[in-house]
């Protein structure tokens, strides 16, 4: 599938979603000024020796811009269509030359019908997509050098979407460049297999030979760490200090992939954004819903191989058809069940994430961070925001059920003077989860640091406020890139300046204190300590304990 509404310029990040990125789009110098010169200077490079790497596969080329090597589409892994479907990733074959990496990688098979449709989805997230295949092992790197010696922290970009969409630049505000160029890091960020795709297990009904199928999308990403640790010296990178990255689904991909016994020596830090896990789907569950996907396909276990061959839109069809079956049959809990990882004690371990006190995982340090109103529902909708508290707790009865109004109550006493509307979003977005991460990684050896984010933009007639994804432009400077989640300006970016530079020493050290925020201590289960993002920034021990304390019975 291919999509022109981004022309070339938007897609390297000069459109008006980049152009505070310009050097001279937020210059103050006069026009005849020596700085205003030297900033009207050339600031895209391209050309047959401007910006050319060596891989272990072959040599690439990309650009340069705002003195930033930035190389798009880089293979790490071979197309994983046909005889590839639901196998490990393979490596990519060797190429003579060089190839040109200047544009992006494939998104990965997911249903792209009216992806566009919500037009103020489409406003505020900016989505990014073009052609669809399964030929989609590619990642993005950006650079300030290339191979120069230094040994600059890296970070590895798993994108949001759940396990079922997105991809490694889907919104601008997870661009590379402003994060490379300022704070001296190599940015990667990464496409993989998604959904029915990336985590059908066939393992019930295919033998050996479809052993990993439930895990191929996480066997993916450590193909991509592969790739990292051995190439990323080539960009100026530390393969011994890699820091993955990920929000929402992307959050999940991290605490899973810390956790897969291969990721040992590969992931040195990890930061999970508004989404983790502990536990991945059972064998039993996945095998079971792999049934259902052949019946659907109407085939018998001795023509599984014949899956292979249907055009993978087709599949997606077939696959979600034997998930509604799946969920009609075998319910889950929450967000539970579905296409994602599985606990096959193999790739990834059973029962819960971080509970060896003396495995590789303790040794890594994590960041984790929520926003205030995940789960907004007020921002193209005035009436439920001028709403009394009847409204609001009938809003949350799809959540809560029949103790919607106990949860309401004790949300509305932890945090008196928020309006109802404000009391539902915060009870429907709980940090739940996120507390359950922590104090199951706080048992181990290294550290885990907790934030929570409650800046809002003025937009929207207010009622945004700081909904999920917001945080993700805030963490790499790219306030004025997604300024359709910010508004852009100096507000965002103060606090963008403080977040960044505290990631950044979390890359270097594990440690986020970095003298721009106030003193951000280690989370602990007692305390609860969590640093409170906001205009002025403080941390508070536990400061949702009390409301939490509902969602129990709920």
């Amino acid at each position: 599938m291919k999509n022109n509404r981004r022309d070339f310029l938007q897609k390297i990040g000069l459109g008006t979603a980049g152009i505070a990125a310009v050097p001279f789009a937020v210059s103050g110098a006069s026009a005849s000024s020596p700085q205003a010169e030297a900033e009207d200077e050339q600031f895209l490079k391209i050309g047959d020796d401007i910006a050319v790497a060596d891989t272990s596969f072959g040599k690439i080329r990309g650009y340069q811009l705002n003195g930033v090597y930035t190389f798009l589409g880089v293979p790490y892994g071979a197309d994983t269509s046909g005889k590839n479907r639901f196998m490990p990733p393979q490596k990519p074959e060797k190429w003579e030359g060089i190839k040109d990496t200047i544009w992006w990688g494939n998104t990965a098979p997911q249903i792209m019908d009216r992806r566009y449709a919500n037009v103020h989805y489409s406003f505020a997230d900016h989505w990014n997509y073009d052609d669809v295949s399964e030929d989609c092992l590619k990642l993005n790197v950006w650079t300030n050098g290339l191979a120069d010696g230094k040994k600059r922290p890296v970070l590895v970009w798993l994108h949001g979407g759940g396990f079922t969409n997105g991809n490694g630049i889907e919104q601008d505000g997870y661009h590379g460049e402003n994060f490379a160029k300022k704070k001296d890091v190599v940015f990667v960020s990464i496409n993989h297999r998604l959904g029915p795709i990336g985590f059908t297990d066939l393992s019930g009904v295919g033998g050996e030979k479809y052993a990993a199928s439930g895990n191929a999308s996480q066997l993916d990403i450590l193909a991509s760490l592969h790739w990292v640790r051995d190439n990323i010296a080539n960009f100026g990178g530390d393969p011994g200090n890699v820091t993955i990255m990920g929000q929402s689904g992307g959050g999940a991909k991290v605490t899973c992939t810390m956790s897969m016994p291969a990721a040992k020596g590969l992931v040195h830090k990890g930061v999970a954004l508004s989404g983790s896990m502990l536990r991945a789907n059972d064998p039993e569950y996945s095998r079971k819903l792999g049934q259902y996907v052949l019946e659907g396909a109407g085939l018998t276990p001795a023509e599984v191989d014949k899956l292979q061959d249907i055009p993978w839109r087709e599949y997606l069809d077939i696959a979600n058809k034997a998930l509604d079956r799946m969920r009609k049959e075998f319910p889950q809990p929450g967000f539970r069940g579905g296409f994602g990882p599985v606990a096959d004690g193999v790739n990834v371990p059973k029962g819960e994430f971080f509970s060896n006190p003396n495995d590789h995982t303790a040794e890594i340090p994590l960041m984790i961070c929520t926003t205030f109103h995940e789960w907004g529902a007020t921002r193209t909708n005035p009436q439920l925001e001028a709403g009394g508290p009847e409204q609001a707790i009938e809003a949350l009865k799809s959540r809560f059920g029949d103790n919607s109004e106990k949860v309401y109550q004790a949300y509305a006493a932890n945090f008196p003077g928020k309006k109802p509307a404000e009391i539902m979003t915060l009870a429907a977005s709980n940090r739940a989860n996120a507390v359950a991460c922590g104090n199951a990684k706080v048992k181990q050896k290294a550290p885990v640091y907790m934030a929570w984010f409650g800046w809002e933009p003025n937009l929207y007639n207010g009622r945004m406020r700081a909904f999920h994804c917001i945080d993700i432009c805030f963490w790499y400077d790219n306030t004025d890139r997604m300024y359709t989640h910010t508004g852009g300006g100096k507000r965002p970016r103060m606090l963008s300046e403080k977040m960044s530079a505290s990631l950044l020493a979390f890359m270097k050290t594990g440690d986020p204190n970095a003298g721009t925020l106030p003193n951000w201590p280690k989370f602990t289960a007692q305390n609860g300590e969590t640093m409170v993002l906001n205009d002025t920034s403080e941390v508070k021990n536990d400061p949702d304990r009390a409301a939490r304390m509902s969602l129990a019975s709920a």
